[in-house]
This record gives C-alpha cells, structure tokens and sequence, in this order.
C-alpha cells in the first residue's frame, strides 16, 4: 500500500533525508475511522465474503499497515493495536491442531471477528444513509441577509390653500347628499276623520273649509282631510257651498230629512241575486206548461 501519491509516483516510505520538525505538521489520518473499518476496507479489497475470511491472510495485511504508520512516525490509537492482538491470537487458533471429537465442540475462532464486523458494516451503511440526508450548513443554509434601509423622502405637492379649501367645500357639499334620515308613519284613518269632521259641523249651518284643518296633523292631515270630505260628500252626508270663483269654501251638514236611505253593496247585490232567481223561477214554468200542451 503506497504512504503518498506525488505526480503519479508512488512513495512507501518517507526520504530518510528528509526532515520534519516535530511541531511542524499535524496528519490527520481520516481513510479509517478505526480498526474495524480497516479489517472491513481489506476484506471487501479482496472481495471475500465475511463469512468466509482467511484470517492468516488478513492478519498479514493489517499487521503490515500497523507497522507502516509506525515507521511513518504515526501515533496510532490503542484500539489498532487492541485489534492487531485479537487477529494474532485467532491465527495462532488456527494454526494450531486440533483433535476431531473436539472440533464439534469448540466454536470457531472467526465467529466474534466475524459478529463484530457485520454489526460495523450495518452501522456504516446506516450512517451513509443519515449522511446522504440533506444538512444545514452543507446542503442549504439559513438565510440571514437583511433588507436594505431604504429612505422614503416625501415631498409635498404644489399645492395652492386656496385649491385645497375648494376641494373641502365640495367633499363637504357630497357628504350631506348622504344624510339619511328616518320616517315614521302617522296614523290616520279616513274614517275616524270623518266621523270628526260630522261632529265639528253638525251643530253648525256652514263651516269654512279651512277651518276643518289642522296644523298639528301636517300634509298628510290635509290629504285626509280632503277624502274624508269627498267620501262624506259622495254619501250625501254633507253639501259644499262656494258664492263665487276664488272664493272661501263651506262645508254644511245635510238634515236627516235631506240624506238618502243608504244601503250597502251586499243588498244591492242580495236583491239582484233574488230578482235573478224568480225571473228563472218563471221561464222554467212557462217550458213545463209548453211541454205539457204538446
């Protein structure tokens, strides 16, 4: 295994000419993460099967690297060195002979090695799954730029007061065409006015129309002022008098005497109901009489 790779040259060892200041540099070896992933790099080298590793031969390669970072002025950790005591001790296992009524019994030698390296291998392959998952500071990173400050400078407009106290004039004239304003309706009833109206004349020969108005009761007093007495006057219950053009208007109950006999639309329409009947009544007798000749 080469030390370094210099222009395409390949170097095992380092210049015994060449000097290195103790404090003049710090290596990081970061290819292995420790001796279990050395052992696992070695094996998957060679593509061998865990299960079936020759631990003489692996053995070999590790205590080679071991004795290369060695020479390399490397301190390694104890744990490399930890490793390099458990593969001697399994090679030596294996090397030595062993009875046949004993080799059922006693496990294989290889069979922590071998846990030990499956457990290693699930581990990595999790962490280079975690690994490959999008990461802060490496993937994407915060945004963290502020906005610029930005100086809004106003300027006033060229503007004459006397433009200005125009244009209020007119948003103040618009603003009253919006006033609303509640109406409640008065009650008055065509009826009960002319009852009034028939208790204010009837002791009285005539009455000035405008007296019969009231100024409380308003327009609307005047309407229904108004068709009372054109429903008074239309039943005959009163007489209007004027002497001249223009002139003053009276309003004058009539007598008992003077007022029609009043009836109401239902005998009206009662009587020609029965007027209608007996008239029937009458044709259907003349055809029996008819028919009874003949």
């Amino acid at each position: 295994m080469p030390f370094a790779l210099i222009d395409g040259e390949a170097f095992n060892e380092i210049p015994k000419d060449l000097y290195i200041p103790p404090d003049a540099l710090k290596i990081l070896v970061e290819a292995f993460q420790g001796p279990l992933d050395l052992l696992l790099y070695l094996i998957k080298k060679q593509n061998i099967d865990i299960l079936n590793i020759n631990v003489a031969e692996i053995t070999d390669q590790y205590m080679a690297y071991v004795e290369l970072m060695e020479s390399s002025q490397f301190e390694l950790a104890a744990e490399y060195l930890v490793m390099a005591a458990m593969l001697a001790e399994i090679k030596s296992r294996m090397l030595l002979p062993r009875q046949e009524d004993l080799e059922a019994e006693e496990d294989d030698p290889r069979m922590e090695l071998i846990r030990r390296l499956q457990e290693y291998e699930r581990f990595k392959k999790a962490a280079a799954q975690l690994d490959e998952l999008p990461r802060m500071n490496r993937d994407f990173h915060r945004a963290i730029a502020t906005p610029p400050k930005m100086e809004r400078v106003t300027i006033d407009p060229d503007v004459d007061l006397k433009d200005v106290l125009v244009s209020l004039a007119q948003v103040l004239r618009r603003a009253d065409m919006f006033g609303s304003h509640q109406i409640h309706r008065e009650t008055l009833s065509t009826r009960e006015k002319m009852s009034e109206l028939l208790v204010r004349i009837n002791d009285k020969k005539f009455v000035p129309l405008s007296s019969l108005l009231i100024r409380e009761e308003g327009r609307l007093g005047v309407v229904v002022t108004f068709l009372a007495i054109m429903e008074l006057l239309k039943g005959s219950m009163i007489e209007i008098v004027q002497s001249e053009p223009f002139a003053p208007i009276h309003v004058k109950a009539r007598t008992l005497s003077e007022q029609p006999v009043l009836t109401s639309d239902f005998d009206d329409d009662l009587d020609d109901d029965l007027d209608g009947k007996q008239e029937g009544d009458r044709e259907r007798d003349q055809e029996d009489e008819r028919d009874a000749r003949y």
